[in-house]
């Protein structure tokens, strides 16, 4: 009775959605840096300070992350087990790369490094999504815990996946690896498409709405550093498909809404963050208006700015990990 009383140390609480706040800060910074080739004075400075933060936080987690593993082992263990923390633990792998893709082009001389983390990265990556679609495929996913967390370990991390793999030279082993993130999309939409359309989601899944944006916007964004080559209204082509989820997770505002803040609703971060992106390479292949890539950027800052207050906020009042 007293032991289960007593509330974890916060170290065992220390949860794998927080690796999405990395994803979105270094995404963004990607974001800023394209508006640099299209002129906008001040964009380096902002890029380089969002990928600085997003860096040190990184680096903070997995510490954390790795001082959890010596310590509470069984924490760790329980959250690969668990269908959708399962799934949140494919963004520790999927931060380092995205990691390696900005930095390795700043230090190139970083190469067998970076080479090693993508290493191991993929093979945690695997990992963990053999889980989920060893639940998926056998029945063992509860219905009610099915989301688009699932989404984590196939899709975004099979595109990013492929995005480090074209810097690091490997083209052939890009292209397998976007090839599984477009199947992993195609396995698992209907599955999460008939559950999101079936009703609201779990209060506790409700912010994972935010990665239901996230396949068609991070394919877009893929195919950009596979195909250089692609022209504006390829992407624009991209963003239309992308833009269909975004109207979706819209249309579902008053459950979101509703939902008391946390750290999971940094799941809109990243791949609205992609979306920029793509809208300011589209620009500068299409040129058009350089305000037009702009303000997408500044529309996606402002969220992440909010995001930000809400979570620094959160972590003062001692409320940032869930009990």
């Amino acid at each position: 009775m007293n032991s289960a009383a007593t509330p974890r140390p916060w170290l065992a609480r220390l949860h794998p959605g927080l690796f999405g706040i990395v994803l979105g800060l270094l995404a963004l910074s990607s974001a800023w840096r394209r508006l640099v080739v299209l002129g906008w004075a001040g964009a380096e400075l902002i890029a380089s300070g969002l990928q600085s933060g997003g860096l040190a936080l990184l680096a903070l987690l997995l510490a954390l992350t790795a001082a959890k593993l010596l310590r509470f082992p069984h924490a760790l263990l329980m959250e690969y087990h668990h269908p959708v923390q399962g799934a949140m633990l494919a963004l520790m792998p999927v931060s380092c790369l995205l990691a390696v893709i900005v930095l390795l082009p700043q230090y190139p001389a970083w190469l067998a490094p970076a080479q090693a983390v993508i290493a191991l990265a993929l093979l945690l990556q695997a990992a963990i999504s053999w889980q989920i679609v060893s639940r998926l495929s056998t029945g063992q996913m509860p219905a009610e815990l099915v989301s688009p967390a699932l989404y984590l370990p196939i899709v975004p991390g099979g595109f990013v996946g492929a995005i480090a793999m074209k810097m690091l030279g490997l083209h052939g082993f890009a292209m397998l690896l976007f090839g599984m993130g477009l199947g992993g999309w195609a396995l698992l939409e209907i599955r999460i498409l008939n559950r999101l359309f079936s009703g609201p989601l779990p209060l506790a899944l409700r912010p994972t709405l935010g990665i239901e944006i996230a396949p068609a916007a991070v394919g877009t964004l893929s195919a950009i550093s596979l195909w250089p080559e692609l022209s504006a209204d390829i992407l624009m082509l991209g963003l239309g498909i992308s833009s269909g989820p975004v109207l979706a997770v819209l249309t579902r505002w008053r459950w979101w809404s509703s939902t008391p803040f946390s750290f999971g609703f940094w799941s809109f971060s990243f791949p609205l963050a992609a979306m920029a992106s793509c809208v300011a390479e589209a620009v500068r292949r299409g040129g058009w208006p350089p305000e037009v890539a702009l303000m997408a950027v500044l529309l996606v800052s402002l969220l992440v700015a909010f995001l930000t207050v809400r979570t620094v906020l959160q972590l003062v009042q001692g409320k940032l990990l869930p009990a």
